[in-house]
C-alpha cells in the first residue's frame, strides 16, 4: 500500500477508514474497539505536586507544570507515532486516532474535576507538533487560546490547556515559553490583543518526557524556534478542556471518557488540521484531505 506521498485525497481518505491501514502501520497502538483498551486507564492520581501549590500557581501565575505516570508511560510510543506520521508525510495529529493519546489526557481527570468542576468537558480542539530544527522550524508563534472571554468574573479559569512534550522540550530544541499572568499588564484587560511583553518576564518551560504543562486559555504563550544544532525535533500534544455548565467554545464537546470510535476520531482529527490552518502552513493536499474525512 502507498503512503499518502503519492496517493490522492481521496483514495487515502477511504485507506483512512479501515483499521487495518493504521494497525498495519502502528502496530504499537491501540484503536478503539468496543471494550476498553488496557491503555486506557481508569482515574487516579493526576501527579506529583501538591494540590494547594498548582491551585496557586494557576490563581497567581496561570499557569503550572507536573508530571503523570500515565504520560511518563505512553509518551515513548506516541513520540515514535509522531515520527511514523512525519514518514507517512501526514500531519502529526493523526496520533489522536489512538487510545493511547486519550489515555493521558483522561488520567489528568482528577486535576481537571478540581478546576474545571466534576461535568467537565474536552473541548475538540487538540494538535501535535513535530518542530525540527534541522528545518529551520518553530512552534506557534505568541497567542491565547480563548483569551479572557475564558475566565470567570472572579479570574476563575472557565477552560485550560493540557500541552505535554513527546521528546525532551528545551530552549534548543524549542520549548514553549509563557508570559505569567502576574507579569502580563494587559491580561485579562480588553487591550489583551496589544501585548506588552517585558523580556526579563518571559518563562521558558523546559520539559521531559513524562511532565504535563497546564494553563488558562487568557495566558500570551507560544512555541519558541528550533536550533539546527537541536539533537532532534521537539514532538508535543495538546488537548483543551472546558466547564460543562456554561455555553460550548467549540462543538462538539466530548465527555472525557466517552467512547470515540475510529470515524469519529478520524473526523474530529480533519476538524483540527482546517480549524488550526490559520497557525500553520495548509498544504492543499492536506487541506483536501479533510475535506474528505469529514464528508465521509
Amino acid at each position: 500500500m502507498a503512503d499518502s506521498a503519492i496517493l490522492a485525497p481521496g483514495a487515502l481518505a477511504g485507506d483512512m477508514l479501515r483499521a487495518e491501514f493504521w494497525r498495519e502501520r502502528f502496530p504499537a497502538l491501540t484503536l478503539p474497539e468496543a471494550t476498553p483498551s488496557a491503555a486506557d486507564p481508569a482515574p487516579g492520581a493526576a501527579g506529583e505536586a501538591d494540590e494547594r501549590t498548582l491551585a496557586a500557581r494557576l490563581a497567581e501565575e496561570g499557569y503550572f507544570q507536573d508530571r503523570n505516570a500515565t504520560f511518563a508511560r505512553l509518551a515513548p510510543l506516541l513520540g515514535e507515532a509522531v515520527s511514523a506520521c512525519a514518514a507517512m508525510d501526514i500531519p502529526p495529529a493523526f496520533i489522536f486516532l489512538f487510545d493511547e493519546a486519550w489515555a493521558c489526557f483522561r488520567s489528568l481527570d482528577p486535576m481537571l474535576r478540581r478546576f474545571l468542576g466534576p461535568d467537565y468537558r474536552m473541548l475538540p480542539d487538540f494538535w501535535t507538533w513535530r518542530v525540527d530544527g534541522a528545518a529551520g522550524q518553530a512552534g506557534w508563534g505568541p497567542h491565547r487560546d480563548k483569551g479572557r472571554m475564558s475566565l470567570a468574573p472572579n479570574g476563575a479559569p472557565l477552560s485550560l490547556t493540557v500541552w505535554a512534550p513527546l521528546s525532551a522540550a528545551t530552549p534548543l530544541t524549542s520549548c514553549m515559553y509563557v508570559l505569567p499572568a502576574n507579569r502580563d499588564p494587559v491580561y485579562n484587560t480588553e487591550n489583551e490583543g496589544r501585548w506588552q511583553i517585558n523580556a526579563a518576564s518571559i518563562r521558558a518551560l523546559p520539559g521531559e518526557l513524562g511532565d504535563y504543562f497546564c494553563w488558562n486559555q487568557a495566558v500570551l504563550h507560544w512555541g519558541s524556534e528550533a536550533s539546527r544544532f537541536a539533537p532532534h525535533p521537539r514532538l508535543s500534544m495538546a488537548l483543551e478542556f472546558q466547564r460543562g455548565d456554561i455555553g460550548a467554545f467549540n462543538q462538539p464537546l466530548i465527555p472525557p471518557f466517552a467512547a470515540l470510535d475510529l470515524r469519529t476520531r478520524l473526523k474530529l482529527v480533519a476538524k483540527q488540521i482546517l480549524q488550526y490552518r490559520h497557525m500553520y502552513p495548509l498544504a492543499a493536499r492536506f487541506e483536501a484531505l479533510a475535506q474528505q474525512l469529514l464528508a465521509g
